[in-house]
């Protein structure tokens, strides 16, 4: 039996919040901490330190993206996931680049969220159908052209940069292992040790990494 992700749950209406705290309870989730204000979700956080925050867009006294900068202040590998009413473009972005994981609004299925946030945990970026091709479209725009390699760049093996090349496109840990072949497990240790090679810290850098050095034509 696998362990669950320890969760924290940040929402303004109590109802949403106890119903998604139940709901990952559930599923074998461990619901760290909730609450229903931002500063307030700042300051819980740097002493319950979940490894998944499911942060809602709009908060009664600051954003969700005033939220985001200030957990990744004092918890900088934390993973956030937002969950909002809002799909707009603009909302979408503005958290991505902020630093969230991944954007689910809340009309997705229970059985779609408890799967977006064990994803989530495991770094993968995760986004309502038809909001990752915005993301990656905005990276490409975002990206004026490929970037002169750094002779002292660090060297990634031909395995990973073929992993690279497939997350650049957008695919999933799962469709990356059925393309190549290989084990769910060893795909993510490739991303892992491509993080650590490039020092960044998740799989959205990542993809940005990628793009910006012309790897996802």
């Amino acid at each position: 039996m696998s362990t669950g992700v320890r969760v924290m749950v940040v929402d303004d209406h109590p109802m949403w919040r106890e119903g998604v705290a139940r709901d990952l309870t559930e599923a074998g989730h461990l619901v760290v901490a909730t609450s229903g204000e931002g500063r307030q979700a700042v300051r819980v956080a740097a002493a319950a330190r979940p490894d998944v925050v499911v942060l809602d867009l709009q908060l009664p006294d600051v954003s969700g993206v005033e939220v985001i900068h200030g957990l990744r202040a004092v918890l900088p590998e934390v993973r956030v996931l937002m969950l909002s009413a809002s799909g707009e473009p603009q909302s979408v972005l503005d958290a991505v680049k902020a630093g969230a994981t991944g954007y689910l609004v809340k009309s997705a299925a229970p059985a779609e969220f408890l799967d977006a946030v064990r994803r989530t945990a495991a770094g993968e970026p995760v986004f309502t159908p038809g909001l990752a091709g915005l993301v990656l479209g905005e990276y490409r725009r975002l990206a004026v052209g490929p970037v002169t390699p750094d002779a002292a760049a660090p060297r990634l093996t031909d395995r990973e940069t073929e992993v690279l090349r497939l997350v650049a496109k957008g695919m999933s840990y799962k469709q990356i292992a059925e393309r190549l072949r290989l084990s769910h497990r060893t795909v993510q240790n490739h991303v892992q040790n491509t993080l650590g090679k490039l020092q960044l810290h998740n799989r959205v850098e990542l993809t940005r990494y990628a793009i910006e050095r012309g790897l996802d034509d």
